[in-house]
């Protein structure tokens, strides 16, 4: 055993001659490993920690070591659990990245002509009704705020009309909980009608706009998008930011296929909600990436939890990876 796998080489020691010598005690084991009682007293609590040890069925008041092979597997498995949440934050960390793009970027023209701010909700609706009268061959759309006001659907109609009768190829990516909004998917379903192409995914980063692969438009504040936005025009940020649209484009699913769940019973709502739980997330947080209500997102998570037989997120994730749930590990 490596301490790669969570031993360090006291616990180390102590588990090996747990196992060689089952009855002994701390003062024993601490004769035998050459560590003080107090250093095997506390491997043997991290043990326990680890359920590499527990409470002997047969003699009170002493521990047990569990089988290897047992041991490694409980042990694999929280660094599996580990490696998913890694992965799960560092998915975060490109979201949030393009979300500091936004936020952080120098917003003034005369400083970075690559960057140009629109303050109010006004100012952004002509701006993006500007480029998408320009607009020659492609509009990519990330739509995370869930059901769609009627308001904001009928307003969109006149411009998405017109833009999409000059063949322009129109891509937009909304949160799959519109699927649970009849006005939402009845725009969806007209934007299809017209020739644009509609998927839904369980999160997403941000709002965004991309127009022709040149020009981007995403909100200054991700907690508020009414306050202003920032107009990105950076040969280095589109690349990337027109990366991202593509990755998270080929993952989703397209807005008239029927929901599926995988070779575990989970819909894709459900396989993003385990991998939020793992990273520790909130249920406030994961209602925020999902685009429901905070009490839609609880019911989602106590359900899985109780599917796993979970007492803590954390727990949660160790037993998904058990059962295949989550990744083995990073790819």
């Amino acid at each position: 055993m490596r301490p790669v796998l969570g031993l360090d080489p006291v616990a180390e020691s102590v588990y090996r001659e747990m196992l060689a010598h089952p009855l002994e005690g701390v003062a024993a084991l601490a004769e035998r490993t050459g560590h003080a009682v107090e250093d095997v007293r506390e491997a043997c609590d991290r043990l326990s920690e680890l359920t590499l040890v527990q409470p002997s069925g047969e003699h009170d008041g002493r521990l047990r070591a569990i089988a290897p092979d047992l041991g490694m597997e409980v042990l694999i498995a929280r660094q599996q659990a580990e490696l998913a949440a890694q992965q799960a934050q560092l998915e975060a960390s490109r979201a949030a990245a393009v979300r500091l793009i936004a936020e952080h970027a120098e917003l003034n023209r005369a400083q970075d002509p690559g960057a140009e701010q629109l303050n109010g909700l006004d100012a952004v609706r002509d701006r993006v009704a500007l480029l998408s009268r320009s607009v020659r061959k492609e509009v990519l759309t990330f739509a995370p705020d869930g059901a769609q006001t009627a308001a904001n659907m009928e307003a969109s109609r006149p411009l998405n009309r017109e833009v999409l009768e000059r063949d322009v190829v129109m891509r937009t990516v909304y949160l799959d909980s519109l699927r649970n909004h009849q006005p939402t998917v009845d725009h969806a379903n007209w934007l299809t009608a017209h020739g644009a192409q509609v998927r839904t995914v369980p999160a997403l980063p941000t709002r965004m706009i991309i127009i022709d692969r040149t020009t981007a438009v995403l909100p200054v504040s991700s907690a508020d998008t009414a306050s202003g936005a920032v107009i990105l025009t950076g040969q280095g940020t589109l690349t990337a930011l027109c990366a991202l649209f593509e990755g998270i484009w080929h993952a989703a699913r397209p807005l008239g296929e029927v929901l599926v769940r995988d070779g575990h019973g989970l819909t894709r709502q459900e396989s993003t909600t385990i991998k939020l739980l793992a990273q520790g997330h909130t249920d406030e947080a994961i209602a925020k990436r999902l685009g429901v209500s905070q009490r839609t997102a609880r019911r989602v998570a106590t359900d899985l939890m109780e599917r796993l037989n979970a007492r803590s997120r954390f727990e949660a994730g160790v037993r998904a990876v058990q059962r295949g749930w989550l990744p083995s590990q990073c790819d």
